[in-house]
């Protein structure tokens, strides 16, 4: 059960409560003894929060930080996860979070973390009601509105959205289901859906997502999200696209490596990003004109697989050398990307869980970007980046990259070798970005988000497995373009 967000006009005085402290004497502000209010203060010094219980409370006082960084926010993040773990250990049910320093920066970061470190996704559990943690609200007293609680929670819902997704079994979330996924949350948040069956992909002549559906026996699907409230501040959209493979055994090229296949119900994270991205729009009705396109399928080595040597012609018109069955992803994004193409946006971004180069590069700490928009774009991303700690990190681009996917026989080939594989596959993936005339359609940027979106072991309010990674940056960003 998420944990609901209320406001809170008047705190209680015997009610469980967390304290955020002021720079000066806070602790004036709280009914406590002169003896409690000398531990605290001198606990404080050597620990960033401390904890009090008496009969009838359990007090949880957060040490004061100076906010110069974002760093300094992702510290009061960190803090409130460990501070939510210890009431769920205490059986409570219900918290007051009291805001004395008057941040609503910090404020918005613990409200965010306390409701995302409460994520639970506890569906194949036979005893899931014994797990479950016994908080379910959080009440905040604090400078936010009822409406701007609201927003927070709206977004962190987008957020369990996609690691919902992202945790969700093939053995449920086929490409046909995702659709269902979608639909049902386009009624609860009132962006628009239409989906293209196996037959009218058939007739666009979407070749790569045909391509890659082959080994299934489930069919593909095409996903149009669309919000375009009446008052958006732009008439061209921004376009989302999200890699929907719900499953990758890497087709007839099998993943030859010890558990590679273990995690790959992960890689349609760039799909959970974006529809959980397009929930948080709609449910908090930005003023901006924003369309999410997910190509969906599974990828297996089945009767009538696509091969290594194969040339498949594209959406777009371009030939593809496919030299490796595993590097399916960007085989469904060109498709897409090309397919954007009829939006005439303002900007696309594309999500996606594409290479294991992303993540030996940087590791589970951030994604990697690159792509052909203006610097502005970049630097706009990267400021989101940091206010929400999904941080991202711009690789080059050049030309040369591009020389690495020649193909002898096609127009381009699906992959560019044993070094630099994140930028090769951007290059290829710029490809279809390009309008006939070899120029750029639309700006573009790539974000590769292998590393942070599925996490082998807990990480404060990131939790374990999906971890719905890009929903806040993405909103953060739109929200930026929309004001």
């Amino acid at each position: 059960m998420a944990l609901k967000i209320q406001n809170l006009l008047k705190a209680k005085l015997t009610q469980t409560s967390v304290y955020l402290l002021g720079e000066k004497n806070s602790l004036s502000q709280i009914k406590l003894t002169d003896k409690e209010k000398k531990y605290i203060s001198k606990t404080l010094k050597s620990s960033a929060f401390v904890r009090i219980q008496n009969l009838d409370q359990d007090l949880y006082f957060v040490a004061f930080k100076k906010v110069k960084s974002y760093l300094d926010l992702e510290w009061y993040r960190t803090q409130a996860s460990k501070v939510l773990d210890l009431l769920n250990a205490q059986k409570h049910q219900e918290v007051q979070l009291i805001d004395l320093l008057d941040n609503q920066q910090v404020c918005m970061a613990v409200i965010e973390s306390m409701v995302l470190s409460n994520y639970q996704f506890l569906k194949y559990f036979s005893d899931k009601q014994k797990r479950l943690n016994t908080l379910k609200t959080l009440l905040v007293k604090s400078s936010f509105s009822k409406a701007d609680l609201e927003k927070i929670q709206h977004v962190a819902s987008g957020v369990s959205i996609a690691r919902d997704l992202v945790n969700e079994p093939l053995s449920y979330l086929t490409a046909p289901q995702i659709s269902k996924e979608m639909k049902a949350l386009s009624k609860q948040s009132g962006f628009d859906l239409e989906v293209f069956s196996k037959k009218k992909i058939q007739a666009l002549k979407m070749g790569g997502l045909l391509a890659v559906n082959k080994g299934s026996i489930d069919p593909p699907t095409f996903n149009i999200m669309q919000w375009k409230p009446k008052n958006a501040k732009n008439k061209k959209p921004v376009v989302l696209v999200g890699k929907g493979v719900v499953y990758d055994t890497g087709g007839l090229s099998l993943k030859p490596t010890k558990g590679s296949m273990d995690e790959m119900k992960c890689d349609m994270g760039g799909a959970a990003t974006v529809i959980g991205a397009m929930y948080a729009v709609a449910k908090n009705k930005l003023p901006l004109y924003v369309i999410g396109l997910v190509p969906a399928t599974d990828n297996r080595p089945g009767g009538n697989a696509y091969a290594p040597g194969d040339v498949i012609k594209m959406y777009s018109g371009k030939t593809v050398e496919v030299l490796n069955t595993d590097a399916e992803g960007r085989m469904l994004l060109a498709d897409a990307l090309a397919y954007a193409q009829k939006y005439d946006p303002s900007l696309v971004l594309d999500f996606a869980t594409l290479t294991g180069s992303a993540q030996r590069a940087v590791g589970n700490a951030a994604s990697v970007t690159m792509g052909t928009a203006a610097d502005k774009f970049f630097d706009q991303l990267a400021d989101s980046g940091e206010q929400t700690y999904e941080r991202v990190v711009r690789f080059p681009f050049w030309q040369e990259y591009a020389d690495m996917i020649k193909s002898t026989i096609a127009d381009v080939k699906n992959v560019g070798g044993p070094f630099a594989g994140a930028i090769t596959a951007g290059k290829f993936l710029e490809v279809f970005t390009k309008d006939k005339n070899g120029k750029a359609a639309y700006p573009w940027m790539h974000l590769d988000i292998a590393g942070p979106a599925f996490l082998s072991s807990k990480d404060s309010y990131r939790g374990k497995e999906g971890t719905g990674y890009g929903v806040r940056l993405m909103y953060d960003f739109l929200c930026k373009m929309s004001s």
